[in-house]
């Protein structure tokens, strides 16, 4: 999906209005339902009983959408209240007639003109569920001041026993920048609304974005299409990934979604191979086979029992011995994709393993994890394979590949993930906070699902396998590591919010995977 400036969003919305004959008042109310949409999402997905919800209103247009939110989230059934950061005097045009609305049908609205009533309001405050952010919009520049600084502060204050929702971008944060001049809030999800915004996606907004919804507001798709790329970036999300995976045929059978083949774990290390299996057992996949040691094979089997699970020669030290490929590089046509790296260790018989797989694999495949580690500084290594190739590197990894220090991987991720297109010629999946996917002939997109509690072990190893298994339904290898990466994130969220972060593991990534698939699917 395209990310735009802020600029650029004006001009198209003065377009919507001037050629299309939608008024601006009937496209902050669009906005205003697509934002209470999200927030009753995350109510019902934590499970909240009797919801309520602040919403914080600025002088501007970001304020108007949140009268507009505030109607539709009473409708909705919220308990709902609005707080100005200003007086009503203040208000004009649409803002103004959402504002006479939602105070016509009894929704609480009180005004706070100073920055002294918002630090008295820090001294008693009011706790709802859900803290809905409209302070300030795309039009804002310079450091939040008076009362729109007291609001934003006090948001952050109380932040931590609600979730905060950020109408189109957090306040405080430049649109085009992502730099925070001044205090800015910290939102757990940026409902943007129309397109992304370009700074919403920059390495200063990380702190402050969270997850990033994006709003329809009904823009012509002629118009956005026609829009000037402004951003070597595009954000991966849902509405584009849904053509992807179409309906599922009344007379389908395993065989018609795939085989896909997990090589991977060995003693101490059989977690990750498991873990990988259960997912790749939840992409859609028909069939999952698993070569594995002979010492784990019972651990991984007991593990994911939907998958077949082979056991196969294995070092003095318990990994995966060389030999074992003997008997299966013959029968490597009967596999649709294949994952090798979870748990395999840097054993020298897994380099040996790797490079006998880059030489004999001729269908789609994925190398994660001591794949990748024990191809330090080898990155041209990876060029010479014979199939279509993906990469799913940490930071950490994708500096041994390329004989540098994470560091100077997290200074450009941009530029490292570029660069390890060119130089091994794959699909490179560049995890982190705001994963990177990119090859040598696509964009440089990103994705903004997921959170801090998927920083756990194991959870690279859900991507992993779950990538295979979309692999091995036919998806393009670019496609696959979008949609992979996607709906990892979104699961891991929905795990979040049903839950907690601090208690997410990556056995609870996987739970979620099938509904964070109904979100491309309903099917």
């Amino acid at each position: 999906m395209k990310l735009i400036s802020a600029a650029r969003m004006r001009d198209l919305e003065r377009r919507v209005i001037q050629e299309r004959g939608i008024d601006g008042h009937e496209l902050m109310d669009r906005a205003g339902r697509g934002v209470a949409e999200v927030v009753r999402h995350l109510a019902d997905s934590a499970g909240t009983v009797n919801p309520s919800a602040l919403l914080f209103a600025g002088r501007g247009n970001n304020g108007g959408d949140a009268f507009a939110a505030a109607r539709h989230l009473q409708e909705m059934g919220f308990d709902v209240i609005v707080w100005i950061a200003g007086s009503e005097s203040q208000i004009h045009g649409d803002a103004l007639k959402h504002l006479s609305l939602a105070k016509s049908e009894g929704i609480e609205v009180e005004e706070y003109p100073t920055r002294e009533d918002w630090e008295e309001n820090l001294a008693y405050p009011y706790i709802a569920d859900f803290l809905v952010d409209g302070l300030l919009g795309t039009g804002s520049s310079g450091p939040a001041r008076g009362p729109v600084a007291g609001a934003i502060r006090y948001i952050n204050a109380i932040g931590n026993d609600a979730f905060v929702v950020s109408i189109d971008l957090p306040s405080g944060i430049h649109a085009d920048t992502g730099v925070a001049e001044g205090e800015a809030v910290n939102a757990d999800v940026t409902a943007t609304l129309g397109l992304p915004k370009i700074g919403l996606v920059a390495p200063a907004a990380l702190e402050f974005v969270g997850g990033i919804e994006v709003i329809d507001i009904g823009l012509p798709p002629d118009l956005v299409e026609a829009l000037p790329s402004e951003s070597e970036l595009e954000l991966i999300y849902s509405t584009e990934l849904k053509k992807l995976l179409p309906r599922r045929l009344r007379s389908s059978h395993k065989g018609t979604y795939g085989h896909a083949l997990l090589i991977g774990g060995a003693r101490g290390y059989a977690g990750a191979v498991a873990l990988s299996a259960r997912a790749a057992l939840r992409s859609g996949v028909g069939r999952v086979t698993v070569l594995t040691p002979h010492s784990i094979v019972s651990i991984v089997a007991g593990a994911a029992l939907e998958a077949m699970v082979f056991g196969v020669p294995e070092t003095p030290q318990g990994s995966i011995a060389t030999s074992a490929w003997d008997a299966w590089a013959p029968r490597v046509g009967e596999f649709d994709a294949i994952l090798a790296g979870p748990g395999l260790t840097c054993h020298p018989d897994t380099v040996r393993l790797i490079h006998r797989l880059l030489d004999d694999a001729e269908v789609p495949l994925v190398l994660d994890a001591d794949a990748l580690n024990v191809l330090a500084g080898e990155p041209e290594r990876l060029a010479e394979s014979r199939s279509s190739l993906v990469i799913t590197p940490h930071p950490g990894e994708m500096a041994r590949l390329l004989g540098t220090d994470a560091a100077a991987v997290q200074s450009d991720r941009l530029g490292v993930a570029r660069r390890a297109a060119e130089l091994t010629r794959a699909t490179v999946v560049l995890k982190g906070a705001g994963t990177l996917v990119t090859a040598r002939d696509r964009p440089i997109c990103i994705n903004m699902t997921g959170n801090p509690g998927m920083a756990c072990g194991g959870a690279g190893d859900v991507l992993a396998g779950l990538l295979a298994g979309l692999l091995a339904q036919g998806l393009a290898p670019f496609d696959a590591a979008c949609a992979a990466v996607f709906v990892h994130g979104r699961a891991g969220d929905m795990a979040a919010w049903r839950g907690s972060q601090t208690g997410l593991t990556a056995g609870d990534i996987i739970g979620e995977i099938p509904y964070a698939f109904r979100e491309l699917t309903w099917r």
